[in-house]
């Protein structure tokens, strides 16, 4: 009986190394391709740091997933991306951040495909679940109006909040009238913005560039930034500046007291507070998707709307389509004489 537990212990020893021994091995073969991924990604693609890494943390999060089952990302099948992505609709993942995830795995696959690493994609023929057509959260008009203004009526506790006051109006404003992204908005130079001809260069995603053009509140808006509240942020500590000369050169079109970076973090907190105005709690993102949901309940066209947002692919605008197509109907209803009711 001791020798028996003795072989029991010693073979229950050896399962255990070697059990190991392969979860190494499978830890060493998903980070070699999802290095190598990322390497094609930025050096091939020319995508931006903060995509990379959100393909990083996406297909990271599928390779914890796949190591549960005793799998890796070279040896996963069609059924491994499908319980994974029930798994994320489980744990009340919304569409979106889903349908990110999901491209971004087929992103991967097609890549091992074609380096001829995989025979098979585990990620064709998944269809896209309902979820994801849901459009994203937007603000009402009076709710943007409310949140446009909340800055203005902010309290003025420090020297600078005058100041301040005006960049976040001006910022606001630039969210709204143009779309624009976080991350775009941090990087805006002095000379991205062409205030005499309506428009703003923007760099997206990618380093790509497009042109977005700006309506008249935030033309107003961003030249009382630039000519009362730039000024005096970019001297240190806030003071004015002496014989009307700028302490701190930046190139940033957007900046902290003292001339300092701004930072996304600092945005996202300052249109939280802003938006409160409204009774609601709005992310710069929602006032992208409000720009994008105001523009077509309006009458513009998918195709317009791509290029304000930056999008690459139509397909990613279509999520606006239902709105389009609420517009048409209406228009269809009122001006057809078959469509009157008799």
């Amino acid at each position: 009986m001791r020798l028996y537990e003795s072989f029991s212990i010693l073979f229950s020893a050896s399962d255990n190394a070697h059990t190991e021994s392969l979860s190494n091995m499978a830890a060493e073969a998903n980070a070699g391709v999802l290095s190598g991924f990322l390497d094609y990604l930025r050096i091939e693609k020319g995508l931006a740091r903060l995509s990379i890494a959100a393909y990083s943390t996406d297909i990271t999060q599928f390779s914890e997933f796949l190591d549960k089952r005793k799998r890796h990302l070279l040896s996963a099948r069609r059924n491994d991306v499908r319980e994974f992505l029930q798994q994320l609709f489980s744990n009340r993942v919304d569409g979106r951040s889903v349908g990110r995830k999901l491209s971004a795995l087929r992103h991967l696959y097609r890549y091992l495909l074609l380096d001829k690493k995989i025979e098979h994609d585990p990620t064709l023929n998944i269809e896209s679940p309902r979820q994801w057509k849901v459009l994203p959260k937007s603000l009402a008009k009076d709710e943007i109006e409310a949140t446009l203004s909340a800055p203005a009526k902010a309290q003025k506790v420090r020297p600078d909040s005058a100041a301040l006051a005006l960049r976040d109006g001006a910022m606001l404003e630039l969210l709204y009238a143009g779309a624009l992204r976080v991350s775009e908005l941090t990087t805006a130079t002095l000379e991205d913005l062409k205030l005499e001809t309506g428009y703003m260069l923007v760099r997206g995603k990618g380093d790509k560039e497009r042109i977005v053009p700006l309506g008249k509140p935030a033309q107003d808006s961003l030249a009382e930034y630039l000519a009362k509240g730039r000024p005096m942020l970019a001297t240190r500590a806030g003071k004015a500046a002496k014989a009307g000369a700028i302490a701190v050169r930046t190139p940033f079109l957007f900046i902290a007291s003292g001339g300092r970076k701004l930072t996304r973090q600092r945005i996202w907190q300052m249109v939280d507070q802003s938006s409160a105005a409204s009774g609601r709690h709005a992310s710069p993102h929602m006032l992208r998707h409000s720009c994008a949901t105001h523009m077509v309940e309006n009458g513009a066209d998918l195709r317009t709307v791509q290029t304000i947002l930056g999008h690459a692919d139509i397909s990613t605008t279509q999520v606006y389509t239902h709105l389009a197509l609420d517009r048409l109907r209406s228009v269809y209803q009122k001006h057809h004489p078959r469509a009157k009711a008799r």
